[in-house]
C-alpha cells in the first residue's frame, strides 16, 4: 500500500518574494537573454514569477513599457567613461555613441522597438547627459546640442536594428549579392551616377560607415543654427 503524502500547510510555504517593478525587469531581462524578446511578454512574466499577468501591471502598463524598461537596463552596458589618452569632446562622444550602438547590436529587437519608444529610464537619461555634457564641451549652442541628441541616437539605433536583423537573416547574404550584382549591372546610360560611384558607393567595413556618420552629424549639428522658437 502507498504511503499517503501528507500535505504541506500553506503556513509552512516559503513566502513568495514581493512583487517590485525592478524584479519584474530584472526577469524580463532574463528571459530575453535566454529565449529572447519575443518570450517576454505579461504571461511568461506572471509563470516566472508565480503571480497571475494582472499582478504585473500594477507596476508595468503594458507590454511596450515592459519592452522600454529592458532597454534601459541594457543601457546599463553603454560604456558613458570611454576615454582615449588625449582623447577630444568629439573623439568621446564617438565612443559613447558607438558604445551605444554595439550594445543594440546584441539585440535587434529592442532596437527596431526603441526607433519609436524611449525607454526614459535613468540608465537612458545617463546616456542623454553624457552626449549633451560632450556637446556642450565642444562649445555647441543649447538649441543645435538639444535637437542633436535625437538626430544622433536615432541614427545609431536606426543603424543597430538594420545590422543586428542582417545578422539573425539567413537570407540577408544572398540579398547583399544580389543588390551587388544590381548595382554592378546597372547600365550607365539610365543610370550614370550609380555608375561614377562605384566601386565607393559599397565599400567600407560596417564600423567605418558607422564613425563617419556620426562625424557628419556632429558636423552638422554644429554648424547647423537649429530653428526654435523664443
Amino acid at each position: 500500500m502507498a504511503a499517503t503524502r501528507e500535505p504541506i500547510s500553506r503556513r509552512e510555504r516559503p513566502a513568495k518574494p514581493a512583487l517590485t517593478r525592478r524584479g519584474i525587469v530584472d526577469t524580463a531581462v532574463r528571459i530575453m537573454r535566454s529565449d529572447g524578446l519575443d518570450k517576454v511578454t505579461m504571461r511568461r512574466l506572471a509563470q516566472e514569477l508565480d503571480t497571475g499577468p494582472a499582478s504585473l501591471y500594477v507596476y508595468v502598463a503594458n507590454t511596450a513599457e515592459l519592452h522600454g524598461a529592458v532597454l534601459d537596463a541594457l543601457l546599463g552596458e553603454v560604456d558613458l567613461a570611454a576615454e582615449e589618452a588625449g582623447a577630444g569632446w568629439r573623439e568621446q562622444l564617438v565612443q559613447v555613441l558607438t558604445s551605444y550602438t554595439f550594445v543594440l547590436f546584441e539585440h535587434p529587437r529592442l532596437a527596431r522597438s526603441a526607433l519609436v519608444a524611449h525607454p526614459g529610464g535613468e540608465n537612458y537619461l545617463n546616456l542623454v547627459e553624457r552626449v549633451l555634457g560632450l556637446l556642450s564641451r565642444g562649445g555647441v549652442p543649447v538649441g543645435q546640442a538639444a535637437w542633436g541628441v535625437d538626430t544622433l541616437l536615432q541614427y545609431a539605433t536606426a543603424t543597430a536594428a538594420e545590422h543586428g536583423t542582417r545578422e539573425q537573416d539567413p537570407a540577408a547574404q544572398d540579398d547583399w549579392d544580389a543588390l551587388t550584382r544590381a548595382v554592378h549591372d546597372a547600365d550607365e546610360a539610365t543610370h550614370p551616377a550609380i555608375r561614377a560611384h562605384l566601386p565607393a558607393l559599397l565599400a567600407g567595413p560596417d564600423e567605418s560607415r558607422l564613425t563617419w556618420g556620426f562625424d557628419v552629424l556632429i558636423n552638422g549639428i554644429i554648424h547647423t543654427p537649429a530653428p526654435l522658437e523664443g
